[in-house]
């Protein structure tokens, strides 16, 4: 099977489950994880940034992609037994422009594949539950477009004044309990559950110190919100 063709059936079988959602918006997903096939795992590394710093074991995504079939292999032996084991995440540090520095997450390379896989399937499900006007975090959507929808907005409602909010410091302190909850109310997949309850748990090492929380998720990895 050439790429193309394969690219197509991974987009029909993902199609499927989407049109699922869409036409069920009360249904919860129990079976999902029998997805993440080698095929799947192939496309979710064709849509993995390369450019990215190394994780915890130093490799690049060149470094992967030279024996790229028998790691792909290897991976999704290791998902389907259960035996996948999510790996620290290394951390570096951004400057905002407020002056303050931010903690950014490096996953390994290949979590990175995994973190994909997993959200290719999840959000086939979820982005038949968000609004049009959403933008954030989501493949095909951007600042641009959230930036317009305001002036739209503003424009089509005459609307004189802006209140603009934030959650102070939202992802460095979620909380992993009702996370958890929020995504059974639409996928109830143990497989899948396991894979994040693993991210959720690996841990963070810096400067060779290993920590542990039981709150907020490293930004830096696919299934985080700052995507790579």
């Amino acid at each position: 099977m050439g790429d193309t063709q394969r690219s197509q059936t991974i987009s029909t079988k993902l199609h499927q489950i989407a049109e699922q959602a869409r036409q069920n918006p009360d249904r919860i997903f129990t079976s999902l994880a029998h997805l993440i096939d080698v095929d799947l795992l192939r496309e979710a590394y064709s849509k993995t940034r390369k450019d990215g710093s190394p994780g915890v074991d130093g490799v690049t995504s060149s470094q992967y992609g030279q024996n790229l079939e028998d790691n792909l292999q290897d991976l999704h032996r290791s998902l389907k037994e259960r035996r996948y084991k999510a790996p620290p995440v290394k951390r570096g540090w951004i400057e905002k422009d407020d002056g303050c520095n931010r903690p950014l997450g490096m996953p390994t390379f290949e979590d990175k594949v995994a973190q994909r896989s997993v959200s290719m399937v999840m959000s086939a499900v979820y982005e038949q539950d968000f609004y049009d006007f959403s933008h954030g975090f989501r493949e095909g959507h951007s600042p641009h477009q959230a930036v317009k929808e305001v002036r739209d907005q503003c424009y089509n409602q005459n609307i004189r004044w802006i209140v603009d909010a934030d959650v102070s410091k939202f992802f460095d302190s979620l909380d992993h309990g009702v996370l958890r909850e929020l995504i059974k109310r639409r996928i109830n997949d143990g497989g899948l559950l396991r894979l994040i309850g693993k991210w959720l748990n690996a841990g963070v090492l810096e400067d060779g110190e290993l920590t542990h929380s039981e709150t907020g998720t490293p930004q830096g990895g696919v299934v985080t919100p700052r995507t790579q």
